[in-house]
């Protein structure tokens, strides 16, 4: 926590992501819902056309569908590698919408989304200080402006 009353972190990858191959987050899917109520139509929708693909297209993911008696509202439980989970409620929305969610979940990466301090940062600072454009440039040039106009 900040002085700000919000939570705050430095830029990061995930599990060193992108240093080597790409790994999804995404452990686990579970689609929960009723096999009768009206709001799970646009869930049942989607476990029959299209479950299948998003498991095709997601082979490192394990996707469970389990209907439920006692479930009044449909609902989408993520869990990731970190550990965390995640719910999303699914209910009265489309085929189409239900697979919008998956894949915002599937492209995320677990952690809850804070305010990032600096779009930079290392673990081993410099001690010469940050790079920029006007690093080297000899303070006997001056400022740079557009073409076509002259100091005054």
């Amino acid at each position: 926590m900040t002085s700000r009353g919000t939570p705050s972190r430095f830029l990061r990858s995930v599990l060193q992501n992108g240093v080597g191959r790409y790994v999804c987050q995404l452990k686990r899917v579970s689609i929960i819902f009723s096999k009768k109520a009206q709001g799970s139509l646009g869930v049942r929708d989607f476990i029959e056309e299209g479950v299948v693909d998003y498991a095709k297209k997601n082979p490192g993911t394990v996707v469970y569908v389990s209907p439920a008696q006692s479930c009044t509202v449909p609902k989408i439980v993520a869990e990731y590698l970190n550990g965390n989970t995640k719910e999303e409620l699914v209910n009265n929305k489309t085929s189409q919408q239900v697979l919008e969610v998956l894949t915002k979940l599937t492209n995320q990466s677990g952690q809850d989304i804070i305010r990032i301090r600096k779009p930079f940062h290392t673990d081993n600072p410099s001690i010469q200080g940050q790079w920029h454009p006007f690093t080297h440039r000899p303070p006997s040039v001056g400022l740079i402006r557009p073409q076509g106009q002259h100091a005054e």
